[in-house]
């Protein structure tokens, strides 16, 4: 359980829409930099839905991914050298998104023992603030869902300390208890990114947006005037669709579910260790540090690989410090596979460690 890609496709709808839209003649023009209004429209529409929040269609840019959201805020919102504060564990592009832009990441420690949520009592205690912050809910590697509660803090504390704040919202949707608010019913100055390929199950057609306060629009649009056009329009045509079947999404979470339940309960529980809550996404973020010998992630996540034929991402990826103790299964794929992956690494783990 190792790819972190949903291997369901994306509904009918999805499909049916893209062999429709390349009858039209506009379908193969460039589109406007900040995407086709009907789109922002259906998007807005989407946040009225889902969260009660108004969200004003001038301000949601479509973008060739998720990844290009990113990249046009920290573009449009910060200076090179300019220090932008990010939970460890975390997703790495970020990291190295920043640094290919001249920015300086900041770690904030989020351990087991802060809930696996972002310590903001450390940086305050740093006395350096930083010139913005990236925070995901839920968060990849660890699944760990911040509390309304939480996100109205850090959005109330940012906007008090002129710090920008940047919200991944990318696996919305994806929660196994309550579901979350956008952190726009917190904030003004937010900017938030999202994406189809999670939820909506459309990894390939990059397809994403993001939700810019007034004052980055227009730097934001001639970014993207310059990086890209326009993001492509049969893509965006199949995103129209997408929207249509809730409840047939919903059953791609509860599959989700029943597989993260099958890891907690198969898996031998020295190797979940203390793990994270996974409440949220599609990932288990398990600590083998209490396994006999301590192996490092790498190590036995190669081991794992070769001798009992099942994938997981070593913790070195997602944290620099701590991670040789740490394991990311992803739970996406199918429930036959997390059942044969918890057989086999519990067949093949005890035999593993006496070796050590």
């Amino acid at each position: 359980p190792g790819v972190a890609r949903p291997p369901p496709p994306p509904r009918e709808a999805v499909n049916r829409a893209l062999p429709s839209a390349l009858s039209t003649v506009s379908t193969h023009g460039y589109s406007v930099a900040f995407g086709e209004w009907p789109l922002r429209e259906r998007i807005a529409a989407h946040y009225a839905d889902w969260y009660g929040q108004k969200v004003d269609p001038a301000k949601i840019a479509i973008t060739p991914g998720s990844s290009l959201g990113f990249a046009l805020s920290f573009l449009a919102a910060f200076d090179r050298g300019d220090r932008i504060a990010l939970p460890t564990p975390g997703y790495p592009a970020y990291r190295n998104l920043m640094l290919a832009m001249g920015l300086e990441p900041v770690l904030m420690p989020a351990r087991a023992a802060q809930g696996w949520v972002p310590d903001l009592e450390a940086l305050k205690a740093s006395g350096k603030l930083p010139d913005g912050m990236l925070l995901a809910s839920p968060a990849n590697p660890t699944g760990v869902v911040m509390t309304d509660d939480e996100v109205r803090d850090i959005c109330q504390w940012c906007h008090l300390n002129g710090v920008r704040l940047i919200m991944d919202e990318i696996y919305h949707g994806l929660t196994f208890t309550s579901k979350p608010a956008t952190a726009l019913a917190f904030s003004d100055s937010v900017i938030v990114v999202n994406s189809f390929s999670k939820f909506f199950c459309m990894t390939g057609w990059r397809v994403g947006w993001a939700i810019f306060p007034d004052e980055l629009l227009e730097p934001v649009e001639r970014l993207a005037q310059n990086l890209y056009i326009g993001s492509p329009r049969p893509m965006q045509a199949g995103a129209m669709a997408a929207f249509d079947d809730y409840p047939a999404l919903q059953q791609h979470v509860d599959r989700y579910r029943e597989n993260r339940d099958i890891l907690m309960r198969g898996l031998p529980a020295e190797f979940l260790g203390e793990s994270a809550p996974c409440d949220g996404a599609f990932y288990l973020y398990a600590d083998i540090s209490g396994l006999a010998g301590t192996p490092d992630s790498v190590t036995l996540a190669d081991a794992m690989l070769r001798e009992a034929g099942v994938a997981c991402t070593p913790g070195v990826d997602f944290d620099q410090e701590q991670g040789m103790r740490h394991m990311r299964l992803s739970f996406a794929g199918s429930t036959a596979d997390m059942k044969e992956a918890s057989r086999r690494i519990g067949d093949w783990l005890p035999g593993y460690l006496k070796t050590l």
